[in-house]
């Protein structure tokens, strides 16, 4: 691992108010149902205790980010109706709502990944009519370029954090906290934040005390050492196969409300986020991507008394290679 590098200290935290999250909800629901989320038998058995899990692998994107990006696009096109189309950076699930929602909108799609980005998730976003441009050897290169990209053509460049976004994935926290029995500990894998701050955000607003717990991966620290120190603390590399969390430069906004919100964040192995892929589709046959079950790899690696009687975590996709699912099931884990 890298050494980690000290950077700005943080800005305010986002909140959300009850009206905005109505707002979104309605936003949302024209084109996502409710996900579904089911405390398995198997699964808690295997865990110790009663484990919920909320399948935002069950969107028409088979992840959670289709909500941000229809909220986004809902405010971009009703102010800035002459905007043309959007371009991003993602490892997958992200632009993924981008060009979902931008198909919806009749807008253009453009999203930079980085070289030898998931073939599926690439496809995926094709399939949904975005232009996918490959380029640099991870996220950040990648997230520079296109803001690059957007500058020159006119386009709106997407940040990876952005307030609406973070509306729209409010809406999957709304229903984990209504449709559920009191939850002690959730836990959430955190990338770029979005996930674990529409928690945070939408605990507070329902006046709940569930605790609320980072995961990250072992090879890409940053934001553990940011929540850990209080400042923005990048690395050089982010060295996990864990795609989704694979972040080495967190955004201030986002850690700001990790640092004010979450109990913890904690780190697992990519050989602990392997075994949790095998164990969710053994306990409950759903194919969860890396970043989907890295959540369950951090619940598992505290000890039950630690998580509550009732603990939860978010199965955020299910956006897997199928070679990559192959051999993980076969009982490998997959290099960065």
């Amino acid at each position: 691992m890298s050494e980690p590098m000290i950077d700005a200290p943080m800005p305010e935290p986002f909140a959300l108010t009850r009206h905005e999250l109505d707002d979104a909800v309605t936003t949302v629901r024209r084109h996502v149902p409710p996900t579904p989320q089911y405390e398995w038998p198997m699964l808690s058995a295997h865990a110790g205790s009663r484990v919920t899990v909320k399948h935002e692998n069950h969107t028409p994107v088979g992840a959670f980010k289709v909500r941000g990006g229809l909220v986004f696009f809902e405010r971009l096109v009703r102010e800035r109706p002459e905007v043309k189309g959007v371009v991003s950076a993602t490892r997958g699930n992200h632009g993924q709502s981008l060009a979902f929602a931008a198909r919806a909108h009749g807008r253009s799609a453009t999203i930079f990944v980085p070289h030898g980005n998931s073939i599926e998730k690439n496809a995926a976003m094709r399939a949904l009519g975005a232009e996918v441009i490959e380029h640099g050897d991870d996220f950040e290169a990648a997230r520079i370029a296109s803001v690059a990209y957007a500058t020159e053509r006119s386009l709106e460049a997407v940040p990876p954090f952005h307030r609406d976004l973070v509306l729209g994935v409010a809406t999957y926290a709304r229903e984990l906290f209504e449709a559920s029995e009191p939850i002690d500990t959730v836990y959430v894998p955190i990338g770029m934040g979005s996930g674990i701050n529409a928690i945070i955000a939408v605990r507070d607003l329902l006046g709940l005390d569930t605790q609320v717990v980072g995961v990250v991966s072992d090879g890409a620290p940053a934001s553990k050492l940011t929540f850990e120190s209080g400042t923005v603390t990048t690395t050089e590399a982010a060295n996990t196969f864990v795609d989704g969390v694979a972040t080495r430069s967190p955004d201030p906004q986002s850690m700001a409300g990790v640092l004010a919100g979450a109990a913890r964040v904690i780190s697992v192995p990519d050989s602990a986020v392997a075994d949790a892929m095998r164990t969710i589709f053994r306990t409950t046959h759903n194919v969860a991507e890396s970043a989907g079950a890295i959540a369950l790899a951090g619940l598992m690696s505290e000890s039950p008394a630690h998580r509550g009687e009732r603990s939860a975590f978010v199965l955020c996709g299910g956006n897997v290679d199928t070679d990559q699912f192959a051999a993980v099931l076969a009982g490998a884990t997959p290099t960065a």
